[in-house]
């Protein structure tokens, strides 16, 4: 599977007037479903006249309900039915981009709307209370409580299975299940765009990368697989969760600690000789906060008071800052105790225990 991008300034806007569009009569009719129609159709016209072209993007939803005579959430349900026809791709903050049906080889990710849990939430509701063919569904609002979600998503996710032809309204306005034989995606609710890309970076690690290997930059994961930053970032984070990743600051970056996708990949002898990868894999501060504990232990007694922190910064060759929260954190388990005014300065108010862990090899460095 490829998956497409897209900029917003690389794409041609169309414009309302060049979709050829005659202003519907919607008296007496759905107007959601009447317009989808109209649109569809005149998309299919501007493609096979080359007044437009894969890739376009659609009028302003406003210009077209300004000029269709609709609301904007009229225009937002319209928009939705040309997407779940396939019409169309919707992608936030660049609009609403014609898509080229035949083509089944490449896909635009996108996170799983609330519209779509809400359809699966609703067929689901229509399977487990053995609803037959002809019976009458809750209220929306009563049903947007059972289901858990806005009215304003229920009414969205109706529409969109009154077009799929498993429900409809009757002439009192009462919505009647007309078809109970379909199949749910048990999975809608977590079908998000985060966890597409954990998967699709799952599979990537499996193919690419042994234990021990460390992964490029979340900037460039982000482009090569053409999302955002923030989505590839938790992305990476659902994979630490699992523990098949690990994450550190600085220059040491992300490393594949398991392969629960191969079992065959054994870990590399620098990972299985040395201390486990999540009990070596320290920060900088971390491993100054061990030297320091040693040089209390060889050094000083109870009631000592350790050299500033621009000597310690200079003996152990790292910033001020590094030193600053090394020897907090000292303080928060209790070793060490800071004292104000002339003679004030930081002392040792217990002794720490013996720390082989400051010289361990980080197996995982390298």
């Amino acid at each position: 599977m490829t998956y497409v991008t897209y900029k917003k300034n690389e794409l041609r806007h169309l414009k309302v007037s060049d979709m050829n569009m005659s202003v519907p009569t919607l008296q007496n009719s759905n107007k959601t479903e009447t317009i989808a129609n109209l649109i569809m159709k005149s998309i299919d016209t501007a493609l096979k006249t080359n007044v437009a072209k894969i890739g376009d993007l659609l009028p302003k939803k406003s210009d077209l309900a300004y000029y269709l005579g609709v609301s904007l959430g009229t225009i937002q349900n319209v928009l939705k039915i040309l997407e779940d026809k396939e019409y169309i791709y919707s992608k936030q903050k660049i609009g609403s981009i014609i898509k080229d049906k035949n083509d089944n080889a490449s896909e635009l990710r996108k996170r799983t709307s609330k519209k779509d849990m809400a359809e699966e939430r609703i067929k689901n509701y229509i399977l487990t209370n053995k609803m037959e063919v002809g019976s009458q569904m809750p209220a929306t609002r009563q049903l947007a409580r059972e289901i858990n979600m806005t009215v304003n998503t229920v009414m969205s996710a109706i529409s969109k299975l009154i077009t799929d032809g498993i429900v409809k309204y009757d002439e009192k306005k009462n919505l009647i299940v007309i078809n109970n034989q379909f199949i749910i995606n048990e999975n809608a609710d977590e079908e998000t765009l985060v966890s597409k890309v954990m998967n699709d970076l799952k599979q990537h690690i499996c193919s690419n990368y042994s234990i021990g290997d460390r992964l490029p930059a979340n900037e460039e994961l982000a482009k090569e697989f053409n999302v955002s930053m923030k989505t590839m970032h938790n992305a990476i984070q659902a994979l630490v969760k699992e523990k098949m990743l690990l994450t550190r600051r600085g220059s040491y970056g992300t490393t594949v600690i398991s392969n629960s996708q191969n079992p065959a990949v054994e870990p590399r002898r620098e990972m299985s000789i040395f201390a486990p990868a999540q009990e070596t894999a320290f920060y900088h501060y971390e491993k100054i906060q061990n030297k320091i504990k040693n040089i209390i232990i060889n050094n000083y007694d109870i009631g000592s008071k350790l050299p500033s922190i621009n000597e310690l910064s200079e003996v152990l060759d790292v910033n001020k800052n590094t030193i600053r929260k090394a020897l907090n954190n000292l303080a928060k388990q209790g070793i060490l105790r800071f004292a104000r005014g002339r003679y004030g300065g930081t002392y040792v108010i217990s002794m720490p225990e013996s720390n082989e862990q400051a010289y361990r090899w980080l197996a995982i460095n390298r």
